[in-house]
Order: C-alpha cells, then sequence, then structure tokens
C-alpha cells in the first residue's frame, strides 16, 4: 500500500500571528515538503492545481519536475489535473515528459476541480464538466497509445496525423486515477477504462464515500477488469498531530476556522465527527485511518493533506516527520496484516511495463514497490 501527503498549495495568512507567506515563499515551503516526504521514507507527493488566489500550483508538472531531480523513490503525482480545462494534448506531452525526466516514477489524478470560475478563463462552459471529461480523457489515452492520432469531436478542433510527443516511456502511459468528491459519472469512467479511482473524502461522511467506492468496484467488474476486490482505491485525509489530542486541538483550531475551504463553517469538532478529519495523536490517526478500511474497503493509497489554512513551514515538516516515523510504519503493518488474498498493490511504472513485456522489464534494475499482480489490473482498452 502507498502512503504519501497532497498539498492544494493555499496562501493563507497564519491567523496566530497575521503573518502571509509570499507566492515564493509558499512554492519553497511545498518544495521542502516533497524533500521531507523522501526523507522520512513516504511513497508519493501530490500536487493540486488552481488558477485562482489563494492557491500558487498552477503548474504541476513544473514543481514535480524540480522534485524529480532531487528525490529517488518518491513518486510524484497531482491531486487534480484538470482534465475538463486543459487541452488533453498538453496533458500527455506534459506529462509523457515527465515520466521522462522521473524515470517513470509519475502517475496522476484527473478530476473537474472545484473552482467554477476556471471553465471561461480556458474557454469552457461549466455546464459542460463532465461531457468535457469524458471526451478529452478519450482523447488522452489515444494520444499515449497511438503513434499518429487522427481524432474529431465537440469541445476542440480536429487533430490529422498528429503524434504527442515525447512518446510515454517505454510505451508505457503514466497510470490514471480519477478524482471525484461526488460525481458517480467519474466512478463510471474509472471503473469503464480499468483505472483508478481516488475518493478525496476529505469533506464528506463514510456513508458518501462507501457508496462512491462501492459503484465504482461494483461497475470495475461489470466491465471484465476483475473482481470488485481487485479495483484500484486511493482516499484522501487530513491530519494534525501532537503528544495529546487536547494539545492538537488547541494548536490546530485556529487554522481550521479561518481554512479557505471550509473555515467559518461547522465546529472542528462536528468536523473531525462529519468527516475523515483526525486531530489528535500519532495513536488516533493510526486508528482513524485503519478503520477506513471498514467502509472502502482494501484499498491500495492513502494521501494526507496537512500544510493548508496558514499552517507554518516548521509545523508542517514535523506533521510529515510524525507521519513517516510513527504513523506509517504500523499503519504498512497493519494494513498488509489485514489485507485479504489476491488485492493488488497500486500500479507503478515498473508493474505496468512488467504486464505489458515481460521480458523487457525483467533486464531493468527492480524498481521500489514492484508487485507480481499488476497484469490483473493494468489498464485496458474496452
Amino acid at each position: 500500500m502507498q502512503f504519501g501527503i497532497f498539498t492544494v498549495g493555499d496562501v493563507t495568512p497564519d491567523p496566530t500571528t497575521g503573518t502571509t507567506p509570499t507566492e515564493a515563499e509558499r512554492i519553497q515551503a511545498m518544495l521542502s515538503y516533497a524533500l521531507k516526504a523522501e526523507e522520512v521514507g513516504l511513497d508519493v507527493f501530490a500536487t493540486g492545481e488552481h488558477h485562482n488566489p489563494p492557491f500558487v500550483p498552477s503548474s504541476p508538472t513544473t514543481m514535480l519536475g524540480w522534485v524529480a531531480a532531487r528525490t529517488e523513490r518518491l513518486i510524484l503525482s497531482t491531486a487534480t489535473t484538470l482534465i475538463t480545462t486543459n487541452d488533453p494534448v498538453k496533458i500527455a506531452e506534459d506529462f509523457a515528459m515527465l515520466q521522462h525526466v522521473a524515470g517513470g516514477r509519475v502517475d496522476l489524478t484527473l478530476g473537474r476541480g472545484n473552482t467554477g470560475p476556471v471553465y471561461p478563463w480556458f474557454g469552457k462552459d461549466i455546464r459542460d464538466g463532465i461531457e468535457l471529461a469524458v471526451e478529452n480523457y478519450a482523447l488522452l489515452r489515444r494520444l499515449w497509445r497511438e503513434p499518429v492520432v487522427d481524432w474529431s469531436g465537440k469541445h476542440r478542433t480536429p487533430l490529422q496525423g498528429f503524434t504527442s510527443t515525447p512518446a510515454p516511456l517505454d510505451g508505457v502511459p503514466p497510470f490514471v486515477w480519477h478524482g471525484s468528491i461526488r460525481s458517480p459519472q467519474i466512478a463510471e469512467q474509472a471503473a469503464y477504462y480499468g483505472d483508478g479511482f481516488f475518493h478525496n473524502n476529505i469533506f464528506w461522511n463514510r456513508e458518501h464515500v462507501e457508496q462512491m467506492v462501492r459503484l465504482y468496484r461494483q461497475r470495475f467488474a461489470h466491465y471484465g477488469h476483475g473482481a470488485p476486490e481487485q479495483a484500484i482505491v486511493g482516499l484522501g485525509g487530513q491530519v494534525y498531530m501532537a503528544e495529546t489530542q487536547a494539545q492538537a486541538i488547541k494548536e490546530f483550531r485556529p487554522y481550521f476556522d479561518v481554512a479557505p475551504v471550509y473555515g467559518h463553517g461547522p465546529s472542528l469538532e462536528d468536523f473531525m465527527e462529519m468527516t475523515p478529519l483526525t486531530v489528535g495523536t500519532p495513536e488516533q490517526v493510526i486508528e482513524r485511518t485503519l478503520g477506513f478500511r471498514e467502509y472502502a474497503g482494501d484499498y491500495q493509497r492513502q494521501l494526507f493533506l496537512i500544510d493548508h489554512a496558514g499552517l507554518p513551514q516548521q509545523a508542517v515538516l514535523e506533521q510529515i516527520e510524525i507521519l513517516g516515523t510513527e504513523v506509517v510504519p504500523v499503519l504498512r503493518r497493519e494494513f498488509d496484516r489485514l489485507r485479504a488474498p489476491g488485492v493488488p498493490d497500486a500500479p507503478t511504472h515498473a508493474s505496468l511495463l512488467a504486464a505489458a513485456r515481460p521480458e523487457e522489464a525483467a533486464a531493468r534494475p527492480a524498481e521500489r514497490d514492484d508487485v507480481d499482480t499488476a497484469a490483473a489490473i493494468a489498464p485496458e482498452e474496452v
């Protein structure tokens, strides 16, 4: 199972000091979190994509390319790549290039984002959101799998004899997670292609998450990709930790109250009750996270949001340290012990290559977290 962190990149005043980082300071802090994640043994660093204040990560591949040059093992991903407002041609080229730069340590999460005004800024209509997600991804898959593409659709100009460059590393496209908070159509899309489904459940109760994940698993099996238990599921989470829960709540409450997405809403205690937000000790985070399995089943990726709402850089680095040294080692052991037989690991470049071309993969150096079960869940055309 893979564990990591994701950032939304908000530039928010620290409510305890009144100090607001500059955009440059916020970006540098995010980069430091990625390096810290590798240092403490986490598997994944993911960044969001936003094009509006108070957020700064408008170019995820630029950031991830920098991280790739300074890390060796970390999987580089996105919390959201906007499949609706980005040109699929540009996504195909940018992430294939990043694959080459990172030696294959790349996947991505496609989504529609949570900011309506983005659509007209990029010449799109928010009312076409689902259509754009479906059409653009169908084109993206072809660009990664066919050397020459002729294509026409509703939402962009046609392509004639087009070749996307560079081609994916080793001819193996990056693994795709489809991210959604509330749209069953996206769960259906992920299931149709046999891709991963990432439910960023930081805002929702367990009943809603269970319903969305169950739908994806059922449809994954319906389309012939394997048993429901073999579907590839990722979950979000949100934590803040201290030696005691009282201390953690005292420290985190000022930041929660002004958080740019959900601040000025429910109380911290109510939000902790209604959503997976866990503010407490490392032991409480372990217990709560293990409980996700009760309603999501065995899953493959767990990412934590820990750096938003104005939290100072040093505090975030300390949270990553606790995750890597006290929390994740226990979660790895317990999730592995509980996992049912036949449940696959999350795909990696090496495992997808092994499924596509076993002889070539055997001649390559072993990649961390390589798995033998990838053939059962490798993306396939339907």
